[in-house]
């Protein structure tokens, strides 16, 4: 574990009221004594844990700045060590300047996530709760920030720890029968503890299923724009993103390559990708740009098909309606340009799938507001759901899951075959362990630099 001292901005590089520069390690209040003195031109004769105090920052005895620096002495602080925060004017070159003061007397400065780092390997939370962290920052709309709040205050952590200790004591009973047969009896243990199998199993399977829903509450509903040339996908884009994100012609193929956004409607986050027209071209970056949309468009929680009401359904739109009917995927149709003479109706898409339809002019904004309640419908209600429970958001959480059930399911296979119940105990041991990964137990060096190196800096 590293001792020595870092130092790192721990606000947003953007002009700003109030920027923080945070020191922390053993070296601390040293580094601090270098930089800063009390209004009375002194240095604080001791630094008092959870002190605020007034002054102003110095170089050499020049003043660069006037701050309020706070001091938690360890272990009563974030990172669980000696921690300083400079609170100045929010310049971006004042900032720098801090910084760089506090480097050149005594810190080094912090790598990506080192400041969570040190308060996981201190202590101060488990790595659920370090990787919750990252989710409150990311966090785009209320569910997303609201369940990230709630693994950074403990809620999974206590989840996986109380399952782990239902584990725990079941492997110790049968461990403590082996050994002690004449104290412990196994007489009908195996049928108790199917029961209690069943009762662990489930409760994990509901933290894995969750997953599709706090990936869509994390990252947004991967929304996938789906059409021939021409049928106003980019406007469609434009439109739910407020900004001109996609260029509009009349010209065939002007989108060749996917343009994202993230757009957040009614409290619902959408990762909208728009997509090259779905066409035949002897265009090779044309062919390549049609590809990757029917590929995007596998991966899709969401495929928005935009069709134009205004001209017969071709080729093109039936291949595309085939391959939703085939990939059975959730859609929503789209007939615009309604403010044209319409030749197709939904009656006529109806020959080809039970999707909804709805007619939109992207020219006139018109049918905007409905599809924007399809969506708010659909995802809501799926999100709201779990509104009070625990979301996993990350794919490692979910594959320890998926290692524990399965090991869990080894055990309940063994004692369907009345096998010795010191089998139960290997695999109960492994499911321990699984979980165990979740909260930062038994993991590996190079997966805890994976995760915090993932962190914005001076964090």
């Amino acid at each position: 574990m590293n001792t020595d001292t870092i130092a790192a901005i721990a606000t947003g590089m953007t002009p700003s009221g109030i920027g923080i520069i945070r020191v922390s390690g053993e070296d601390a209040f040293k580094v601090a004594s270098s930089v800063f003195l009390k209004k009375n031109g002194k240095i604080p004769e001791a630094y008092e844990n959870r002190k605020a105090y007034f002054g102003y920052v110095h170089d050499n005895g020049t003043v660069l700045d006037e701050v309020i620096l706070l001091t938690f002495v360890a272990p009563s602080s974030f990172t669980g060590e000696n921690t300083a925060e400079i609170q100045c004017h929010g310049g971006i070159l004042m900032m720098q300047k801090i910084l760089e003061l506090c480097l050149n007397n005594g810190a080094r400065a912090a790598m990506p996530g080192e400041f969570t780092k040190r308060a996981f390997l201190n202590g101060k939370m488990d790595l659920s709760e370090s990787e919750a962290v990252m989710d409150v920052i990311a966090s785009k709309n209320d569910l997303a920030l609201k369940n990230s709040v709630k693994q950074l205050r403990g809620s999974l952590y206590e989840k996986i720890t109380d399952i782990r200790e239902k584990i725990l004591y079941e492997t110790a009973f049968i461990e403590s029968a082996l050994d002690d047969p004449e104290h412990f009896d196994l007489e009908g243990y195996p049928d108790k503890l199917s029961v209690k199998l069943l009762s662990i199993l489930h409760d994990l399977e509901k933290l894995s299923d969750s997953f599709d829903d706090g990936r869509i509450l994390s990252e947004g509903v991967r929304t996938v724009i789906l059409g021939k040339p021409n049928v106003g996908k980019s406007s469609l884009l434009n439109i739910l993103a407020g900004s001109e994100r996609a260029i509009v012609t009349e010209i065939a193929g002007t989108t060749r390559d996917t343009i994202e956004e993230k757009i957040n409607i009614g409290g619902v986050l959408l990762h909208v990708i728009d997509t090259a027209g779905i066409r035949e071209s002897d265009d090779i970056v044309e062919q390549i740009g049609v590809r990757k949309a029917m590929e995007m468009a596998e991966d899709a929680d969401l495929v928005i098909m935009v069709v134009d009401s205004s001209t017969p359904l071709t080729p093109e739109d039936e291949e595309i309606l085939g391959f939703i009917r085939t990939h059975e995927k959730k859609c929503v149709i789209l007939l615009n340009k309604s403010d044209l003479e319409s030749v197709i109706g939904p009656e006529e898409i109806a020959c080809y799938t039970n999707n909804p339809v709805i007619m939109i002019s992207a020219k006139d904004e018109t049918g905007i507001d409905e599809l924007k309640e399809f969506i708010v419908r659909e995802y809501s209600k799926g999100l709201l759901k779990y509104n009070d429970e625990i979301f996993i958001t990350n794919i490692r959480q979910k594959e320890a899951l998926n290692s524990a059930i399965a090991s869990l399911l080894c055990v309940a296979k063994s004692i369907t075959e009345k096998m010795p119940e010191d089998f139960y105990s290997i695999d109960l041991t492994a499911a321990y362990e699984s979980l165990g990964l979740i909260i930062g137990e038994q993991v590996d060096d190079d997966v805890i630099e994976e995760i915090f190196g993932k962190f914005c800096m001076g964090k």
